[in-house]
């Protein structure tokens, strides 16, 4: 079982009023290609598994938008951390449906 939940929120801020949409999409496109599990929800994308593995996400998230002109952006990283495990699914499953 993974040990740590790590949920990002990134807010773009595009020049001149661009729509910054497509970049929060590119964003949630690099949690996905990592291939680790995730929940993105309405103001922030949660994923799981090893801290290490997931803090790298961050600078190649930032590094992946910079590449495709997002030069100014803000990131909100919440972690939580339990050696005994942990995962989305125990947090939640009583309010999924």
């Amino acid at each position: 079982m993974a040990q740590s939940l790590v949920s990002v929120q990134i807010i773009p801020q595009p020049a001149n009023g661009e729509d910054p949409i497509p970049y929060i999409n590119h964003a949630i496109s690099v949690i996905q290609q990592a291939g680790v599990p995730y929940r993105v929800g309405p103001l922030e994308t949660t994923i799981e598994g090893e801290l290490a593995q997931l803090l790298q996400l961050i600078p190649e998230i930032k590094d992946q938008l910079v590449q495709i002109g997002c030069k100014k952006m803000l990131a909100q990283i919440k972690v939580c951390y339990d050696e005994n495990g942990i995962s989305m699914n125990q947090l939640t499953a009583k309010y999924d449906e």
